[in-house]
């Protein structure tokens, strides 16, 4: 799980559809705001996510990869060599 969804609050205009693409993940608030109750999205709702990103109409949803320190299994920054 690397792929993370965000919503930018400033160009969101409460059309909803990424709710009714996603609602495994994604809820509205009483105004009709997304809230995102899990950010991380698990590979079987990825291409749903995607999905959700590509039809908002204001693209304020975003998917974004996690940086590769917060990835499960990947690599961290390289170390350098210690000076005795």
């Amino acid at each position: 799980m690397s792929d993370r969804l965000r919503v930018n609050p400033i160009t969101c205009e409460a059309h909803g559809l990424c709710a009714e693409l996603l609602p495994e993940l994604i809820r509205l608030d009483d105004w009709g705001y997304p809230i995102i109750d899990q950010a991380e999205v698990p590979p079987e709702l990825l291409e749903l996510a995607r999905k959700a990103v590509d039809a908002c109409p204001t693209l304020a949803l975003a998917l974004e990869r996690a940086p590769a320190a917060e990835r499960p299994g990947a690599p961290g920054p390289p170390r350098l060599p210690r000076i005795p």
